[in-house]
């Protein structure tokens, strides 16, 4: 919405706003027009989507939820973080002179939290995926044990690719990864990962084998017998995502952040998911827990004796 200095209430003040970045602050004009576009719109957004009478009811969730709304328009890392520190300003500004009797953004989160929230696949385009390179050929058979491999453990592009034999106790159920700073963990593998990444090594793993001085003992060979690179892995999911007309901007991290996003929803705990995804701190997990917020409203709802 943009606001007419003529017919707003809140126009008056956002002029009052803009003279202050010029006189007081001596800002250049530019920074001053980037200021200004952004109070402009967040306004606007006050007006359209909340029911404030005056500036002086504008609280933190106010902020908040404007801010998210903008992370969901896909708006850049530097882009919101302009807009938060426009946000401070502007706030700062109003309590200055007495308009508001407190400042909201005092306690806004930082901006890594509110960065756009991770992209996912949904089961039913996981599935299309590994359906749609389905085959017998060495190359299909591959490609099947990367996607089943990468959504069963969550692991990086980076693990995947060095991944070996010796990492994988199939009796056990479970994958020996290792992760940044050469940590180790182990992940839980399940059946049909295990099954995919079993098929190919007897069946098309030799196809791609050279030489063991090339191959050593990783899994995933490239057409020279070497490991495959990340970009490699990268080509082979864009096919996958062609192959299923998957529409959604697919690349190998995108099966780290479903696989974390599907264990919440069914409800794993989040130190669990965490240990899984190597993180060093659950704040990084917890960013998985905003996907669905209507999944854990119904959680609530369901199992919460106030619910």
């Amino acid at each position: 919405m943009k606001l007419k200095a003529e017919k707003h209430p809140f126009s008056p003040i956002f002029d009052d706003y803009q003279l202050y970045l010029k006189v007081e602050l001596n800002l250049a004009q530019l920074s001053i027009d980037s200021y200004s576009s952004d109070i402009n719109r967040y306004l606007g957004w006050i007006i359209d989507h909340s029911s404030v009478a005056n500036l002086a009811a504008i609280s933190l969730g106010h902020v908040e939820r404007y801010l998210y709304s903008l992370a969901k328009i896909g708006l850049s890392p530097r882009s919101m973080g302009r807009n938060i520190s426009s946000l401070r300003s502007f706030h700062g500004f109003l309590e200055q002179e007495d308009f508001t009797p407190d400042n909201p953004t005092r306690l806004l989160e930082s901006p890594k939290i509110l960065q756009p929230l991770p992209e996912i696949l949904d089961p039913i385009e996981i599935e299309a995926m590994i359906t749609a390179v389905g085959g017998d050929s060495p190359s299909a058979l591959r490609l099947t044990a990367i996607l089943e491999c990468l959504y069963a453990t969550g692991m990086r592009v980076s693990e995947l690719v060095a991944l070996t034999s010796a990492q994988i106790y199939k009796e056990l159920g479970f994958i020996r990864v290792i992760g940044k700073g050469k940590k180790e963990r182990l992940i839980p593998i399940g059946e049909p990962a295990l099954k995919a990444i079993e098929n190919y090594v007897a069946n098309g793993r030799g196809f791609f084998f050279k030489t063991s001085q090339k191959a050593k003992d990783y899994i995933f060979l490239n057409s020279r017998g070497g490991a495959l690179s990340r970009m490699g892995i990268w080509k082979l999911i864009q096919q996958a995502a062609a192959a299923a007309d998957i529409q959604k901007r697919v690349y190998p991290h995108i099966f780290r952040h479903s696989f974390a996003t599907h264990l919440l929803e069914g409800g794993a705990d989040l130190r669990a998911v965490q240990d899984m995804l190597g993180h060093s701190s659950i704040i990084t997990t917890e960013v998985y827990t905003h996907i669905d917020r209507n999944y854990l409203t119904e959680v609530h709802k369901s199992f919460h004796p106030r619910g």
